[in-house]
């Protein structure tokens, strides 16, 4: 078939060189976010698909909105038989959806009808989930609803990351997309409904929605760290200033402290939850680079009792 790809950041990159790398499908084009500014300079950066593309040499087409009449134009006369899309970032328009004979086909990064929206692997580890995955569905109007060609399924780890995460779902669903791409073109492959039960919703999420509640769980106070990793970064407040949490770890034998209190030793830091203590690993000071949390307290000179979160 002949492709016109639509994705924006890193992580839609290792879709692009699976399509590219078929020798099945010609990607005639690259849809992607305009240039933004990056960088202590602010100066205006590609992003990592125009980025691959270019390299490539296939054409990148960079509207400021998907229903500009020029962008429009040119897909119509790309004539693309589909358009697969990962993490694009911007909302399709009908009189895009309609210009491919097979639409336009996404890669999501969990198990449809769960977790629709902008952030999918930090909301299923923010949630405890232990198994999450990718679908590639047919794109509709509505918020990630379309009918659904195939799965892949990844396990949680105990530590990872939402960047962790978010990396091997990427090159799993990177398969799973060109696979789809395959059996679209072979008719053996149908788009079935998504079930109306067990959908969950995970809009963007938001600074203070990675604030680090003390007063709860260990065990959620360590999904909100790792869900949040690396961005937006989970934080709390220490002296009045903001201290990123980069990497935390529970520790179920310590029940001394109370939420939020901090215990500085020579080589740990522990704080108190609404449970069991939590071992701050790595930290990033406000103004400063991450560093190891011990290596943090001894230059903050933590007296006993003091408290973060206030």
């Amino acid at each position: 078939m002949k492709l016109v790809f639509a994705g924006t950041p890193e992580v839609a990159v290792p879709a692009l060189d699976a399509l590219i790398a078929s020798g099945r499908h010609e990607v005639a084009a690259v849809v992607t976010r305009p240039d933004a500014p990056a960088g202590r300079g602010r100066r205006l950066v590609a992003s990592p698909v125009a980025e691959r593309a270019e390299e490539a040499g296939i054409e990148v087409l960079k509207p400021v909105r998907p229903r500009d009449p020029e962008f429009l134009e040119r897909l119509r006369e790309i004539a693309p038989d589909c358009c697969p899309v990962v993490a694009y970032g911007a909302l399709l328009p009908r009189v895009a959806l309609d210009v491919p004979v097979h639409g336009w086909v996404n890669l999501h990064f969990s198990l449809l009808p769960a977790w629709r929206g902008a952030a999918p692997v930090q909301h299923s580890i923010m949630a405890g989930d232990e198994i999450t995955g990718a679908s590639t569905f047919l794109i509709e109007e509505g918020l990630d609803s379309g009918p659904v060609y195939g799965t892949v399924t990844e396990e949680i780890r105990p530590t990872d990351t939402s960047g962790d995460l978010l990396t091997r779902l990427a090159f799993a669903g990177a398969g799973l997309l060109a696979a789809t791409m395959d059996g679209i073109e072979d008719g053996t492959l149908k788009a079935v409904p998504q079930p109306a039960e067990g959908v969950s919703l995970a809009p963007k999420i938001t600074v203070e929605d990675a604030r680090v509640d003390w007063s709860a769980p260990a065990l959620r106070v360590d999904r909100v760290v790792r869900g949040c990793t690396p961005a937006p970064g989970a934080w709390t407040t220490f002296r009045g200033e903001r201290l990123k949490l980069v990497q935390a770890a529970p520790v179920p034998d310590r029940t001394d402290l109370a939420p939020g209190q901090l215990a500085a030793g020579k080589n740990n830091v522990y704080v108190g939850t609404g449970s069991y203590a939590v071992e701050l690993l790595w930290v990033q000071a406000q103004g400063k680079k991450p560093m190891r949390a011990a290596d943090w307290a001894r230059g903050a000179r933590i007296a006993d009792g003091e408290t973060v979160g206030d």
